[in-house]
């Protein structure tokens, strides 16, 4: 109170000023411009190079003499990278683990937009991620150079993505990490409340999921067993039981070797792919001796398309696999193709024939040549048909007729016999 002109009066006092509930404890700015947009550079050169290592890397998987962009030389290369023991993990490709990392990095930077609420959050998740893929990176690297000695373009530039959100982040992040979880169960429950950021993590989840599911599963060559001696009583044995197979004339070029075995062959008959693997041995055993001995595959497919000797369809995609290796005879490339179709003899079909013959068989008229070529897969079931082919595979040593199939080391014996006999007394 005060006293004015000797009258007490009373000083009106106006009242505070309330300041507004969001300025009371400003919130952590977002991330600067040029960060963001730095972090966005990073993140888009790691999605673009994960995706273009997750395309080499499947096309590998489908045909390991697959020649990609990232290939240039002996030492830097992306196909041993992705095809060793380190470019995947429990079947899963790294280069797809790096898409999925890059993709939610971009997802968290679409967050840090200034009025979300996980603002000020995304750059400590960031550096969480970015710290752990951080330690899996250096191990990779590792890996590439002083293990494999190989530099991988596609890896090189993860690798940098990589290390550079992690610099940033560290840079920028604000939020102590003790805080991160309960501040991350807030962020989560904020965005189960958005239906926009709700339908994203949907599509991402599942988008994950179906790229992983996309991948073939890399099969494994069968193991090989190796050739034993058979006891000299089963070796005789076997050599009675051979003279009283019956023998035909097989109208084949042999070339002069004097042991000649073929095989009527069917590419999608399991029994054909066992005796493939298993009979590879024997096959390396004379490789470099053609004038000793010669293995000929001829085509007997379960399939009244080019085979006059069967009714029903077994395999419905035999002509097509037996025209393939006719084609592939011309290229040079018949003995890779014949590797890959008993390799995925799960997957043929007409349209998986027809991509491995162009692929890995260089074979670019397929369908032009197709009908033409059936006639000289015909020819060969018809011959075999005449010599008595009932099933596949039917293997023929020297004209004699050996069904069911002997193991590995019954016909390494058979091949001895049958030389040692080409020599004379």
């Amino acid at each position: 109170m005060l006293f004015s002109g000797g009258l007490l009066t009373k000083r009106t006092v106006p009242p505070p000023r309330k300041t507004p509930a969001a300025t009371l404890a400003p919130a952590t700015p977002a991330l600067p411009p040029f960060a963001r947009a730095l972090l966005f550079t990073f993140g888009l050169i790691g999605l673009i190079a994960s995706a273009a290592a997750a395309w080499v890397h499947y096309q590998l998987l489908l045909n390991p003499d697959y020649s990609a962009f990232c290939d240039i030389n002996a030492t830097v290369s992306c196909r041993d990278a992705y095809l060793s023991q380190y470019g995947s993990i429990a079947g899963v490709p790294v280069a797809a683990g790096g898409l999925f990392f890059f993709v939610l990095v971009l997802l968290l930077l679409w967050a840090n937009r200034g009025k979300s609420r996980a603002a000020d959050s995304v750059p400590a998740y960031l550096l969480v991620l970015s710290t752990l893929a951080l330690g899996f990176v250096l191990y990779l690297a590792y890996a590439s150079f002083f293990v494999l000695r190989q530099a991988c373009p596609l890896c090189i530039a993860t690798y940098v993505a990589v290390i550079g959100i992690f610099i940033l982040s560290a840079r920028y992040a604000s939020v102590p990490l003790s805080r991160l979880p309960a501040r991350a169960a807030q962020d989560a429950g904020a965005a189960a409340m958005s239906p926009l950021a709700l339908v994203v993590s949907i599509v991402f989840v599942g988008a994950a999921v179906a790229m992983v599911a996309s991948f073939p599963s890399p099969e494994e060559r069968p193991a090989v067993v190796p050739l034993v001696q058979l006891p000299q009583d089963q070796r005789d044995e076997l050599a009675r039981w051979f003279d009283l197979q019956p023998k035909v004339d097989l109208p084949f070029a042999t070339n002069g070797a004097k042991v000649v075995i073929v095989k009527f062959n069917d590419f999608q008959c399991p029994p054909c792919k066992a005796t493939y693997f298993g009979y590879e041995p024997v096959v390396a055993k004379y490789k470099d001796r053609p004038n000793d001995v010669q293995f000929l595959l001829k085509h007997f497919p379960l399939e009244p398309e080019c085979n006059p000797n069967v009714t029903n369809t077994a395999h419905p995609a035999a002509c097509d696999a037996a025209a393939a290796e006719l084609m592939a005879q011309e290229h040079g490339t018949a003995d890779k193709l014949t590797d890959w179709f008993f390799m995925h003899q799960e997957e043929l079909s007409p349209a998986t024939v027809r991509r491995a013959a162009r692929d890995i068989g260089h074979i670019d008229n397929f369908d032009a040549r197709y009908a033409q070529v059936l006639q000289d897969v015909r020819k060969e079931a018809t011959i075999g048909g005449k010599a008595g082919v009932e099933s596949t595979p039917t293997f023929f040593v020297n004209g004699r007729k050996v069904t069911p199939a002997v193991s590995p080391s019954a016909l390494d014996v058979l091949i001895e016999i049958e030389l040692q006999r080409g020599k004379g007394p």
